[in-house]
């Protein structure tokens, strides 16, 4: 993998990391609380940019005695990057702790301290729907349009035409190639008849179709429907914008789906990627896009497309990750804030506390697992 190509991963990393912690960071300036530190990446801090009593300063390798030592820098954010590039943060006063200024995170009202948490996965949705109105908007959406047939396809007899689109199996709509090839991932063919709906230039029709029984390359067998789906296709402004939303609700709901498949077993360790297994998918991608664009000349469109692409997934990923109701993470955070609400008074502040530091003992030791699993699997 180039260096080239690990720069590219992290630059889109840190461009949705960046998007995320700014709905944060804005919704919190909106409701007047102050911001201590808005930061890119974990760790010790390379650079900060911080502004004193004589003007705004850029400060190299300062940790959190240098700021405490320099009271000149209390009243305004410090802007930091840091070593480790996963993850960010906006540090807000008063959020882990009671503080009685009035600008500080824990004296604002439940509502505002909701919006704020909620903000940063929201601003997510928001960046994945943006990027899904570019992709869309330049090369169109991807309907699971039927695009070749090996000649032992099951659904040339079935009187299946290249051309037609898949709106349906087994009771599943699909309204994008994605979800067709999902479905297919977590429901392998066992030789079952397939029930399949189709359309043909606006009219739809349905086929029960068995799949066939082949031989791989490697000597196994496997059952298969043998056609090829999938080719973008142009459509208008209104139609664009409703195929961007629908875009972000396909990778919510797959994400949603994939969580459920790991809770369920059904999913192994090897098909889990971590930063370093993204890192490898990311270049993989570009360099892929970069070859099947030599030909026509449009190599760099292709890469930029493809990253667009794959950012839309990665956002809307991290925007459901983000919600999943785990002590540190902003669904955590949301629960213990709609505890407060019903309660008309603040949880224990030990309580969530404590909780909140198990629960990012247990998010450190899964990224542990995650990273080792990631390079187990690069081998």
């Amino acid at each position: 993998m180039s260096i080239g190509n690990i720069l590219l991963a992290l630059l889109v990393f840190s461009f949705i990391v960046i998007f995320h912690e700014f709905g944060h960071f804005i919704v919190a300036k909106y409701n007047k609380v102050a911001v201590i530190e808005f930061s890119l990446g974990m760790g010790p801090r390379l650079i900060s940019l911080a502004k004193s009593e004589a003007g705004r300063k850029i400060l190299f390798f300062k940790s959190n005695a240098y700021f405490e030592e320099h009271k000149e820098y209390a009243a305004n954010t410090i802007y930091s990057w840091k070593i480790l590039p996963f993850g960010g943060s906006c540090m807000m006063l008063g959020e882990e702790e009671e503080n009685e200024n009035e600008n500080s995170f824990s004296q604002k009202s439940v509502y505002a301290r909701m919006a704020i948490i909620f903000a940063g996965p929201f601003f997510n949705f928001i960046l994945a729907f943006l990027l899904a109105l570019i992709l869309i908007g330049t090369v169109g959406y991807n309907p699971a349009s039927i695009v070749t047939m090996e000649e032992n396809s099951p659904l040339i007899a079935a009187g299946v035409q290249e051309g037609d689109i898949v709106k349906e199996i087994n009771g599943e709509k699909i309204v994008v190639s994605g979800e067709l090839g999902f479905y297919m991932a977590i429901h392998p063919l066992d030789g079952s008849p397939v029930e399949m709906t189709f359309d043909r230039n606006g009219e739809e029709y349905s086929k029960t179709i068995t799949p066939v029984l082949v031989q791989r390359e490697d000597g196994t067998q496997a059952y298969r429907l043998a056609f090829g789906y999938g080719t973008r296709q142009k459509v208008g402004v209104w139609k664009t914008i409703g195929y961007a939303a629908y875009e972000v609700k396909y990778w919510m709901s797959t994400v949603i789906k994939s969580l459920g498949q790991m809770v369920t077993g059904h999913v192994s360790r090897k098909d889990v990627s971590g930063p370093v297994g993204i890192v490898k998918i990311v270049g993989e991608s570009v360099d892929n896009s970069m070859e099947a664009g030599k030909e026509t000349g449009k190599g760099v469109q292709n890469v930029i497309l493809t990253l667009i692409n794959l950012s839309i997934m990665l956002t809307a990923n991290l925007g459901v990750m983000n919600l999943i109701p785990i002590p540190a993470l902003d669904g955590g955070r949301l629960i213990f804030l709609i505890a407060e609400w019903i309660r008309k008074k603040p949880l224990p502040q030990k309580f969530e506390s404590y909780t909140n530091a198990a629960g990012f003992m247990l998010l450190m030791a899964l990224m542990v697992f995650i990273m080792v699993n990631d390079v187990m699997n690069l081998f």
